[in-house]
């Protein structure tokens, strides 16, 4: 018989695990976004690269002033110059583009396709030509007071369709009627 040797007793020491915290979930909240109209203020002119062309901001009249004052008038003034200054530069990007891809391909395909492209590019510009003579006319009528007044009933056109459309010349009334006579004519 072989003596077995005793053994060690060992302290175990026990670790005190922590209670595990019940995991509650937290309610969703919206958060309330809050506007801030004052602050930001709406954009008219178009925007541009070029440094030349400001960016207008939308005309806000005082109380009791007077429809088309001078100071609106100064303002419909810089927007219609702003409209006409980026039409001119983009119309002189045309022009600088047809002239320096003026050589005509050799394949037929890639004329034809050339050809319909700068068909396409002269179309827009002379709708951007009549566009030009239009802001022209409308600053002509803001010389002569009569810009903002519709051309039909002479009623105000009002501030807030003269800033989408500065170049309109009927109220939105008048307008109306014209595209139900025009629709009742074609069909």
């Amino acid at each position: 018989m072989t003596k077995s040797k005793p053994k060690k007793k060992t302290k175990s020491i026990a670790v005190k695990a922590k209670p595990k915290k019940a995991v509650t979930k937290k309610p969703i909240t919206k958060k309330k976004v809050v506007k801030k109209t004052a602050a930001k203020k709406k954009v008219v002119a178009i925007k541009s690269s070029s440094k030349k062309n400001k960016k207008i901001v939308a005309y806000k009249p005082k109380k009791k002033e007077k429809y088309m004052s001078a100071a609106m008038k100064r303002h419909f003034t810089a927007i219609l110059t702003n409209w006409r200054e980026q039409l001119i530069e983009e119309m002189q990007k045309t022009f600088n583009h047809l002239k320096d891809k003026g050589e005509k391909p050799a394949d037929d395909l890639d004329r034809a396709s050339q050809e319909e492209e700068f068909a396409f590019e002269l179309r827009t510009r002379d709708r951007e030509r009549k566009l030009i003579n239009k802001i022209a006319s409308s600053i002509e009528l803001i010389k002569q007071n009569d810009y903002g007044y519709c051309e039909s009933c002479g009623v105000n056109i009002g501030i807030k369709r003269l800033e989408a459309r500065p170049t309109a010349t009927h109220c939105i009334d008048c307008k109306t009627l014209d595209e139900i006579k025009e629709k009742q004519l074609s069909g």
